[in-house]
C-alpha cells in the first residue's frame, strides 16, 4: 500500500462479496476499493489509518433500482400520507389520520402562501389507509375556492382536486373522458385517474408538478434523503430528460461533494423511440462516475390499489372493472422491439399480471426476432407474478425489482379489496423468484413508499402487513443475508452496474453505508430499526443529517 491509500477499520465489514464475505479493514485510494482484509494485510507499506468506523459496521452503500427524483421536488410541498415519514433533513414529520386532518393541514399551508392564484400542491393521500374516504373536491373547496389545488396520491397514479381547478381544466362536466370519476351529483367529483385526464390537468396547469422544472437543490435535497437512508446509488426511473433537466443533472454530478450516484431513466411516453434512442446516444456525453443513463421507462398500467393496475381474470377480489392500460397491448410489442434492437435497458412497470403477462409476449418477440444476450431488460413492481411467469421471466433474461414495501402499506387491502387472500399472499414473490433463479431486487418506489432499504429489507424478511397479518411468510419471505443482497449487489445488477457498485471489493467504487449494529446478529424483525450514521461515495465520507 502507498501513501495515498486510506485503510478504514470496522468492527465488521459485510462486503457481499462471497470470495470474502466480511472482514474488518478495507483500503481505499482514489475514490477506489483497493482491498479487503485484516490490518495486518492491508496497513503494510505506508497506507494511513482511520479508526472513525472503528466502533461500526460497514456494508455496500445501499442501491435504490426504482425511486423517483420527486423524493427531492415533493418535500417543498405539503405532505398528507397517514403514516410518519422522514425528511431529508432527517425530521420525522407526522402522518394525517383523517379528512379532516387533511383539510386542516392544507388550510394551514394555504394560509402561508402568497395572496395569489398560484396552485397548491399536497401529497401522499391513499384513502385506504384511512378507511376509504375519498377526498372530494367540496373537501378541497373549503381549503380554498379561488386557488387550484391538487393532492397527488401515494402511488403517483390518481390526483384529487378541487372545483376551481376542474373547471380550469374543463373537466368539471367532462365524466365522459377517461379517468374522470363522477360524484353523487354527476359532476366530476375531483378524482382523476390514469394519464388522459390527468394529462388535460397539467395541460391547463401549464406543466406536471410531478415533473416540473428541477433546480439542482431539488437534487441535492434527493442526496440528501439519499444520506439519510444510507444509499449511495439511486434512480429517478421515469423523467422526460428536458435539456434544463440534463444539464442539471450534469453539473450537480460533476461536482466533488454530490454524495450520490445517480440514474435516470427516459421517460418513453414522452417520446417517440426514434426520439428516445437518439437522446440515449447522446446522453453518454453527460455521463460521468456520478452520472448513469441506458434506461429507458415503459409504463403498462396503472395502480393495483388504485383500482387501475391489469389484472388477469378473475381480475379485482371486490369485482371491481379492471384497470387502465397506459399502453396499448397491441403496441407495446413494437414499442419494446424498436427499444431491444436498439441496445437500451428497459425497466417496464407492471403491477397487475395482465400487465406483466403483456410485457413477457412483448419481450419473447422482440427476443426471437433479434436476440440480445444479458439485455437485463427489467419487470418493476411486478407485484402479482406467478410462478409461472417468472419461470418465463428465466427463460427470457428478464429481472425482476419487486415491491417489497407494498406488503406492509397495501398488503391487508389487497387481501381483502383487490387480490384475495390467495394472491396476495404470494404478491411480491422473492421466494419464488430465488428459486426459480429470476435475478431480482426490492425497491421502495420513493417517494411512493419511504426511501429506506432497510426497512424495505425489513419486509422482504417479516411480510408483515401494517395490520399485523403475515402474508405468505413460509414460502416467499427472504434470510436477512438474502434480502441485503437484493438491496446492494443484486440490485446494481438489474441496473447493468455490478461491476462498479454493490459489493465491497477490489476495483468497485469505495460506496459504503456506515450502520451503528450488525443486520446479521440482530433479530430479523428489528432489522428496520437499525440507525445509519451516514455514507461513504467514492471515499468521500458523509454524515446523515440529523433532525
Amino acid at each position: 500500500m502507498n501513501h495515498d491509500t486510506v485503510v478504514y477499520s470496522a468492527r465488521k465489514i459485510i462486503t457481499m462479496n462471497p470470495m470474502r464475505p466480511f472482514a474488518t479493514h478495507v483500503a481505499v485510494r482514489d475514490g477506489r476499493i483497493v482491498a479487503t482484509g485484516t490490518a495486518d494485510e492491508l496497513c503494510a507499506g505506508g497506507a494511513r489509518l482511520d479508526n472513525r468506523f472503528a466502533d461500526k459496521v460497514l456494508m455496500p452503500g445501499f442501491v435504490e433500482g426504482h425511486a423517483h427524483i420527486m423524493e427531492g421536488l415533493m418535500w417543498k410541498q405539503p405532505y398528507v400520507g397517514a403514516f410518519d415519514r422522514r425528511s431529508p433533513e432527517g425530521k420525522l414529520v407526522a402522518g394525517v389520520p383523517d379528512i379532516e386532518a387533511i383539510v386542516s393541514r392544507l388550510q394551514q399551508a394555504e394560509a402561508e402562501m402568497p395572496d395569489d392564484s398560484s396552485p397548491l400542491y399536497a401529497w401522499g393521500f391513499d384513502p385506504l389507509h384511512i378507511g376509504g374516504k375519498m377526498l372530494s373536491r367540496q373537501d378541497l373547496d373549503r381549503v380554498s375556492t379561488k386557488r387550484p389545488v391538487l393532492v397527488v396520491h401515494a402511488s403517483f397514479h390518481i390526483n384529487n382536486v378541487n372545483t376551481a381547478t376542474l373547471e380550469l381544466a374543463d373537466l368539471l362536466h367532462a365524466t365522459d373522458i377517461s379517468g374522470v370519476v363522477a360524484g353523487a351529483d354527476g359532476l366530476a367529483s375531483g378524482e382523476l385517474q390514469g394519464i388522459p385526464a390527468r394529462m388535460r390537468l397539467f395541460r391547463a396547469l401549464g406543466h406536471n408538478p410531478m415533473a416540473g422544472a428541477i433546480t439542482e437543490a431539488d437534487v441535492r435535497r434527493y442526496a440528501a434523503s439519499s444520506c439519510v437512508q444510507g444509499v449511495t446509488t439511486i434512480t429517478d426511473l421515469h423523467n422526460d430528460l428536458n435539456d434544463p433537466t440534463i444539464e442539471v443533472y450534469r453539473s450537480v454530478a460533476s461536482q466533488d461533494d454530490f454524495g450520490v450516484r445517480l440514474v435516470p431513466a427516459l421517460a418513453a411516453v414522452s417520446h417517440t423511440p426514434e426520439q428516445a434512442i437518439a437522446k440515449l446516444e447522446a446522453l453518454r456525453a453527460h455521463a460521468g462516475p456520478k452520472l448513469h443513463y441506458g434506461i429507458v421507462k415503459l409504463v403498462v398500467d396503472g395502480s393495483i390499489q388504485g383500482f387501475t393496475a391489469r389484472l388477469r381474470w378473475p381480475g379485482y377480489h371486490n369485482g371491481a372493472a379492471n384497470g387502465l392500460w397506459y399502453i396499448a397491448p397491441e403496441e407495446l410489442p413494437r414499442l419494446v422491439d424498436k427499444y431491444h434492437r436498439a441496445g437500451a435497458q428497459l425497466h417496464i412497470h407492471t403491477n397487475g399480471d395482465e400487465a406483466t403477462e403483456a410485457a413477457l409476449d412483448a419481450i419473447e418477440a422482440a427476443q426471437i426476432a433479434a436476440p440480445r444476450p444479458d439485455h437485463r431488460h427489467t419487470l418493476q413492481h411486478c407485484q402479482m407474478a406467478d410462478a409461472a411467469q417468472f419461470r418465463r421471466m428465466k427463460n427470457l433474461g428478464v429481472c425482476a425489482n419487486l415491491f417489497a414495501n407494498h406488503i406492509y402499506y397495501w398488503g391487508d387491502a389487497h387481501y381483502e379489496l383487490t387480490m384475495g387472500p390467495e394472491r396476495a399472499s404470494r404478491m411480491d414473490a422473492t421466494g419464488t423468484a430465488r428459486r426459480i433463479g429470476v435475478p431480482f431486487a426490492i425497491h421502495s418506489d420513493a417517494p411512493v413508499t419511504p426511501l429506506a432499504p432497510l426497512f424495505t429489507a425489513w419486509c422482504a424478511v417479516n411480510r408483515i402487513t401494517s395490520g399485523g397479518r403475515v402474508l405468505g411468510r413460509e414460502t416467499e419471505a427472504l434470510t436477512v443475508e438474502q434480502a441485503l443482497a437484493a438491496i446492494t449487489v443484486d440490485a446494481a445488477y438489474t441496473l447493468k452496474m455490478d461491476h462498479l457498485v454493490g459489493s465491497i471489493e477490489t476495483g468497485k467504487y469505495a460506496d459504503f453505508v456506515v450502520l451503528e449494529d450488525d443486520p446479521l446478529s440482530v433479530a430479523p424483525e428489528t432489522l428496520k430499526d437499525i440507525a445509519i450514521w451516514g455514507t461513504v461515495v467514492g471515499g468521500m465520507v458523509r454524515e446523515a443529517p440529523r433532525a
